[in-house]
């Protein structure tokens, strides 16, 4: 087991203890804030579980029937799960909603406020430790978890706020406002979840930095590289796909450019982790007398 899957698994089990802990004080004191925060927690519990199994499934290498391996499992994962959350933010809306109608009463304790202090250092941890081992691997999946847990770290805030609010003033509405405001948090980090998976199973190319050092490390090179062209970037999941034309003098024997190009796709690779490179090397056709100090591309 990796540390992306060891991770994954720790939010789901953290996630698990929070949601039991919150429905049960929620629950008592009739708190729609600390229910709807249970339900978060809930969601986080499945919604880790799936992170577990994509992140699982996408390390699995390439076969016969996935020539480019398995990292679309993660953006699927990242998609469903935004989904998910949408539905999950409406429902909270919804019943705040309806107890606001119903004029239903709240009786809170000490336990509710402990839940909700104790769930905000829970989602700092968790959340900062899924992001840093998001982004250290590139995992989608992870980073979509951490974007999630980071929201609850907002709506924990909140609650926090308005049970202090209710129990010092007595106007529910702080309670059922907040709850909304949960509602909203959720939806709106769904939508970023979504964004962010969607682009990977539509192969959208890398992030305009990544792309940035994938030039001047080509760039770099010296003759007798005489420039490239036809750059494309794809990612799947936590995997990076880049591709290029390189052109070479023509004087190179087929061994030489064989060798520019394999310098190049490691130099990639170490620079970019989790690279799969792809170079064509092509003979440089501009008129020139073959040397350096000629060479068209090299003076432009």
């Amino acid at each position: 087991m990796d540390i992306k899957q060891r991770v994954a698994l720790l939010a789901a089990a953290s996630a698990l203890v929070l949601a039991a802990g919150k429905f049960t004080v929620g629950l008592l004191s009739g708190s729609m804030t600390v229910v709807s925060s249970g339900l978060d927690s809930l969601l986080d519990v499945f919604m880790s579980a799936m992170n577990f199994y994509a992140v699982r499934k996408a390390s699995e290498p390439a076969d016969d029937e996935h020539r480019y391996g398995h990292g679309k499992a993660e953006d699927l994962a990242g998609t469903f799960q935004s989904m998910i959350i949408v539905l999950s933010g409406g429902f909270i809306i919804f019943k705040a909603s309806q107890t606001f109608i119903e004029k239903g009463t709240i009786a809170y304790s000490f336990l509710d406020l402990f839940a909700m202090c104790l769930s905000l250092v829970f989602s700092f941890v968790i959340s900062t430790t899924l992001l840093r081992v998001g982004n250290r691997t590139g995992s989608s999946a992870l980073k979509a978890d951490a974007l999630h847990y980071r929201s609850d770290l907002y709506s924990n805030s909140g609650a926090i706020i308005a049970i202090i609010l209710t129990h010092y003033t007595g106007f529910v509405v702080f309670d059922l406002a907040f709850a909304v405001v949960v509602g909203l948090i959720i939806i709106f980090s769904a939508i970023k979840i979504f964004r962010t998976s969607i682009s990977g199973i539509m192969d959208s190319r890398l992030d305009d930095e990544v792309e940035r050092e994938i030039r001047d490390m080509i760039n770099a090179m010296s003759f007798p590289m005489a420039g490239f062209h036809k750059l494309r970037t794809r990612h799947s999941g936590s995997n990076k796909y880049i591709d290029f034309h390189l052109l070479a003098c023509r004087k190179l024997h087929i061994d030489e450019a064989h060798a520019l190009a394999h310098g190049i796709e490691d130099r990639i690779k170490v620079k970019i982790p989790f690279s799969d490179v792809i170079v064509h090397v092509e003979p440089c056709n501009e008129e020139c007398d073959l040397t350096e100090i000629t060479c068209v591309f090299k003076k432009r």
